[in-house]
């Protein structure tokens, strides 16, 4: 008689934990399937994620192709302009697809008038390749402004429709609840996210603008110097 007590409550107990195991596991949900459950302002926040990775590459690309610069550039400048040979050194330059070359050109194209005006008209020439180079940079930064506050509203509407539905059926239980506010914060870890993309893209973006600027500012300087050293 014990031992088949002991049997049931071992039955009993082994079929109490299983129950309980099964109520405790955490319910498996995909990624997709989570990010459905952000509403239609998730649709807004996919096309601001597209244009803000479209952008940063599209930059991205055009940046250090205006960055790339042959070393010996300037010393083949310098070499024709020492030896009085400008067209030959305005073919190089013209021949040379980058904003450094630009500049240098438009210098060459000055030699003969005073320096002011030779560095006045390389300045603004510089000042149309960093516009090239900056050109839908502020679309980086709108993305990064916008995508977070799209989120926030996504979440305040999730809000105002889950205590709507609440009034609407007087439903008012903990896991509805929780349910609903969680689905609803979706949106909201969605925008913040595609805006920190987006601002670290900007300003990834911008580091190598202003390092591609300063290789146009030392190649500006060389020429002058280059312009003050008497010819061979």
């Amino acid at each position: 008689m014990m031992w088949l007590l002991l049997q049931i409550n071992t039955q009993l107990a082994d079929s109490t934990a299983t129950v309980a195991a099964a109520t405790t596991a955490p319910a498996q949900i995909s990624l997709w399937s989570l990010l459905d459950k952000g509403g239609f302002i998730m649709y807004p926040l996919y096309l601001l994620l597209v244009g803000a990775i479209f952008v940063f590459f599209e930059r991205l690309i055009a940046i250090r192709k205006a960055s790339k610069i042959e070393d010996n550039f300037m010393s083949m400048i310098r070499d024709n302009i020492m030896t009085g040979n400008l067209s030959a050194a305005r073919t190089l330059a013209k021949n040379t697809n980058n904003p450094v070359a630009r500049i240098i050109d438009k210098g060459i194209q000055r030699i003969g008038k005073p320096i002011d005006a030779i560095e006045k008209s390389m300045e603004n020439v510089g000042k149309l390749e960093m516009y090239k180079m900056e050109r839908n940079l502020s679309i980086l930064s709108l993305i990064a402004g916008i995508a977070p506050m799209f989120g926030f509203l996504g979440t305040i509407v999730g809000m105002i429709q889950l205590f709507y539905g609440i009034a609407s059926t007087g439903n008012f239980t903990l896991n509805d609840i929780a349910g609903g506010i969680y689905v609803k914060m979706i949106t909201s870890g969605t925008g913040l996210i595609i805006g920190l993309l987006a601002y670290i893209g900007h300003n990834v973006l911008t580091a190598q603008i202003d390092k591609t600027a300063n290789k146009m500012e030392v190649a500006s300087s060389d020429f002058i110097d280059v312009l003050q050293e008497p010819t061979r």
